[in-house]
């Protein structure tokens, strides 16, 4: 019996262990690096490919993007599968100790790979590189899968607070 035992363990941990390096080296063919404006197209089709609200009158339109990503450019990250274009965040920093994380999408064929996590610790690294002492997140009901994601990460989800604005543009 104990044989047994130890077999069925033997054959559980290397499967697991076996699944967690096929993780780390499918992990690894994630190239990470800066966004252009001329990634503006595609980063609208991930957008979309996604599910992420796309505001094209407002904060999304090229105007709004190309004067954010001349202000921060080290702010708009990409995460690529080869040539394949498969994540993206955006942050912003407020100049004070708050910086956010505006807008992470994963291609939904590469999500469930860590490449979320791997964007949201690329952009912690270049908000902190500016002096980011608190990090914020924003994530619209009912993305359940992306509150998930921010805990593991460890963020603290504030059931107390409301996000409140007003708007000069509905688009905005």
């Amino acid at each position: 019996m104990q044989k047994v035992l130890i077999k069925i363990f033997e054959e559980v941990f290397i499967h697991q262990l076996s699944k967690k390096n096929l993780w780390v080296s499918g992990l690894a063919q994630i190239k990470i690096r800066t966004l252009t404006m001329s990634d503006y197209e595609s980063i609208i089709e991930l957008w979309m490919r996604s599910g992420l609200p796309f505001k094209q009158n407002g904060r999304d339109s090229k105007t709004m993007m190309e004067k954010h990503m001349t202000a921060f450019p080290e702010l708009f990250i990409g995460a690529f599968k080869a040539t394949k274009f498969v994540g993206v965040i955006i942050g912003s920093y407020d100049g004070r100790m708050k910086g956010w994380i505006n807008r992470l999408a994963v291609d939904p064929t590469f999500r469930r790979e860590g490449i979320g996590s791997k964007l949201i610790h690329e952009l912690e690294k270049t908000l902190h590189k500016l002096g980011t002492e608190v990090f914020c997140a924003l994530v619209e009901a009912p993305n359940k899968k992306s509150l998930l994601l921010f805990k593991k990460m460890g963020y603290e989800i504030h059931e107390n607070i409301f996000y409140i604005s007003k708007r000069q543009k509905v688009d905005f």
